[in-house]
């Protein structure tokens, strides 16, 4: 595979002053580079993740995936270009501009704008967080997953299976048809979500700290009419999150304690329990949405679904004590 993370994504909005202040206070990214036209927000080391674009429109700019170095770039651009896929090699001002060594761009088959680079640019100064988090679980993950509204999941998934290489996750048929890619270890980095629409329908990043999931979860509650999922956890990547609006219309996931694949053993399966394993409220779907996604999490509740937490090191401290009862229940009992 000649894609290895999701690197950065652009985003299109009507002015700048919303994603400034939803970008850094909301999300705790570093606003770095603004123009007039164009800020830039930092996640990590390096120069920048999100590019929002004052472009008189909402919604998805581009997605930037990443690639290992120039060899992997050329030869991802020969294999698109053997596929009839129409590449645009991207000038120095562009790759200055995203801040990487080199650049292309390509677009899906339903028109959606995306490019792959190698050689981001990393900077020494340290990464000063817009309010106060641990800070984001990226390096070689990439910084998130992006998720695409789509008309028909079958008709998107040979592309980027077979064209670009991504590897199946898992996929679901109901209460809505969705197919999960891994490009790395993080369960998923692209979801196609069957909606009947065309394009962004979130991006997610995630957090090093339960704490500042819940303390966001604050925030987003106090911000009108911005809430679109409450907290909650999914079935396939074991996140802890909650989804709000950005000021694009589009939504952004915010998390915790993302699942790992074991890649090379990884055998994916259909997902028949839905997509969260509780919480995750729809709040403003119609009711007959929100009946059938909770009726999902009771089914999964009654079937006895847990899942382990995933924790980093140093973001736990274990219990002390033990418990007789749970431990004979859950077979740990020697």
């Amino acid at each position: 595979m000649h894609i290895q993370s999701l690197g950065y994504i652009g985003v299109a909005a009507q002015g700048l002053d919303d994603w400034a202040h939803f970008g850094t206070r909301f999300l705790g990214m570093q606003a770095v580079d603004r123009t007039s036209r164009r800020l830039a927000l930092r996640m990590d080391d390096r120069k920048q993740r999100v590019i929002v674009e004052d472009a008189g429109r909402n919604g998805l700019g581009y997605i930037g995936w990443e690639t290992a170095d120039q060899a992997a770039l050329d030869a991802l651009a020969a294999g698109l270009e053997r596929q009839g896929v129409a590449v645009l090699r991207g000038d120095r001002a562009l790759a200055d501009e995203r801040s990487v060594a080199d650049v292309i761009r390509f677009q899906d088959p339903l028109g959606n704008q995306l490019e792959a680079f190698w050689g981001a640019e990393i900077t020494t100064a340290a990464f000063k967080p817009g309010r106060s988090i641990s800070g984001f679980r990226t390096g070689p993950l990439g910084m998130g997953h992006t998720v695409l509204h789509v008309e028909n999941v079958d008709a998107l998934v040979p592309f980027y299976r077979d064209v670009l290489g991504f590897h199946t996750s898992d996929w679901m048929l109901k209460p809505f048809k969705a197919h999960f890619f891994h490009v790395n270890p993080r369960q998923h980095s692209l979801a196609l979500i069957e909606t009947g629409r065309k394009g962004l329908h979130h991006f997610m990043v995630e957090l090093y700290s339960l704490d500042d999931v819940g303390q966001g979860f604050d925030i987003a509650n106090g911000m009108d009419n911005k809430l679109l999922l409450t907290m909650g956890r999914h079935t396939n990547d074991h996140m802890t999150s909650f989804y709000t609006k950005t000021p694009s219309d589009f939504g952004v996931e915010y998390g915790w304690g993302g699942r790992l694949l074991d890649v090379p053993k990884h055998v994916p399966e259909e997902m028949t329990h839905g997509p969260s394993m509780w919480g995750h409220e729809l709040v403003n779907a119609d009711p007959e949405m929100r009946a059938k996604r909770r009726q999902a999490r009771i089914d999964a509740a009654e079937s006895g679904l847990r899942q382990p937490v995933h924790v980093l090191e140093g973001n736990y401290q274990l219990a002390a004590g033990i418990c007789p009862w749970w431990d004979q229940a859950s077979g740990k009992a020697k």
